[in-house]
């Protein structure tokens, strides 16, 4: 029977892709990636900088044991380690990424010199104030008038949405784009709920029935009705 191979090295456009085998024990791929290091002929003779790229497939390891592969790697001189992958994530990671996706909702009026601040999503039933301020790393929804100024998105999350029931902030802004001279697409006698989401690098105002033709995401449920 053939032994099965606990470490692969493929050459890619950018230097080597080591892919690590997730079933077996710690201490049988470290000796595997030794051996295969040392008698891979296209580690030799090579005078050239070759980066590395580590492939744990669904092997949970500690930072230590993070380093101590990327020190067996680098230990031949030319080579050097750009990212140790894993598809596994930790549990920090998790509750971070579940903090983030969170939708907060918040009955409260945000006042002239208040801030609100939520990781994910903000659902706020209540007004922002001239003067108060919300922010999300995710989306905003407002059920009460935005007369404020409302930030969405603030980690970078470009395709974040704001939504308020009255649109009349003194600022928007999603990501890192800023609009300070807001024009509402609705008459004021209408008075319908409206958005602001980035198209073509710049943040627009429009009706609330836009969103599912741009941010259809936004409305698929779990389970996929």
């Amino acid at each position: 029977m053939k032994k099965k191979q606990l470490v692969t090295i493929k050459g890619t456009k950018n230097g080597l892709g080591l892919h690590l085998y997730d079933n077996c024990s710690y201490e049988e791929l470290l000796r595997e990636l030794q051996f295969k290091l040392n008698e891979s002929a296209s580690l030799h003779n090579e005078n050239r900088d070759i980066k590395v790229t580590v492939e744990l497939g669904n092997r949970y390891v500690t930072d230590v044991q993070k380093e101590e592969i990327a020190h067996l790697i680098q230990e031949k001189q030319n080579l050097s380690v750009q990212s140790i992958n894993s598809n596994l994530v930790t549990k920090k990671e998790a509750e971070n990424w579940l903090r983030q996706s969170e939708v907060k909702s918040i009955t409260s009026i945000v006042r002239s010199g208040q801030i609100l601040e939520v990781p994910g999503d903000l659902l706020l039933i209540g007004d922002v104030n001239p003067g108060g301020k919300v922010i999300a790393g995710g989306n905003i929804y407002i059920m009460g008038q935005l007369k404020g100024i409302a930030h969405a998105g603030y980690n970078g999350k470009d395709d974040a949405v704001i939504a308020a029931s009255i649109m009349k902030p003194t600022q928007i802004r999603i990501s890192h784009f800023i609009e300070r001279e807001i024009t509402n697409s609705s008459s004021e006698n209408m008075r319908e709920m409206e958005c602001a989401y980035v198209k073509d690098n710049v943040i627009k105002i429009d009706r609330l029935q836009v969103l599912p033709h741009l941010r259809s995401n936004l409305l698929k449920l779990e389970g996929g009705y």
